[in-house]
């Protein structure tokens, strides 16, 4: 496997819609010269946004956190320009951008360091080979203080990796129970 650089992910995005909205090189300001943690290709990745659908973990109905049983009531849904992580705590988002992985590649998830160094934490699991949909995005709260997560800015960075040979059983194959999601999307037993 090789990671690929942003010619790729750029020809790749073009040719066959593997990121929808692109955004060619790196957005660090709004059209107004607001400063924004960036977004966009960057040199061996993508930085995707935020959308400002956000599910914030409560424990208001005192729920057991069991993913074969998910209780919905575990979260209240927030819409807006940001979203405010309680401490010791966590939300729910997905990105902006629509995914579609070609059959020969592996997409893996890391969090942006301006997050990190706040001790925010963003956990997405691997995007697999002809997975598609909004990528469910986790923000742990580490700290003993609010956090604050900003919509429609840059919070994680995707890499790809190319295999040299395609896979035998891709996420399609097997009728991967995440396929196509749109929205924030809860566990799914």
């Amino acid at each position: 496997m090789t990671i690929k650089s942003d010619r790729w992910i750029s020809r790749m995005a073009a040719e066959k819609g593997m990121i929808e909205p692109f955004q060619t090189g790196q957005v660090r300001a709004d059209e107004n010269g607001e400063k924004l943690i960036s977004y966009g290709v960057s040199s061996y990745g993508y930085d995707v946004r935020c959308a400002d659908e956000f599910k914030v973990f409560t424990n208001i109905h005192s729920a057991t956190v069991d993913p074969k049983a998910f209780d919905e009531r575990s979260f209240v849904d927030v819409k807006g320009e940001y979203c405010i992580i309680p401490p010791n705590s966590f939300a729910l988002a997905r990105t902006v951008e629509y995914f579609r992985i070609p059959r020969n590649v592996l997409t893996i998830c890391l969090g942006k360091s301006t997050y990190a160094r706040c001790g925010i934490i963003v956990n997405v699991t691997p995007l697999e080979p002809e997975w598609e949909g909004h990528v469910t995005l986790e923000f742990s709260n580490t700290t003993t203080l609010p956090a604050k997560i900003y919509a429609h800015e840059g919070v994680a960075q995707m890499l790809f990796f190319e295999s040299d040979e395609v896979c035998e059983t891709s996420y399609m194959d097997r009728g991967g129970k995440y396929q196509g999601q749109r929205g924030v999307t809860l566990p799914r037993a």
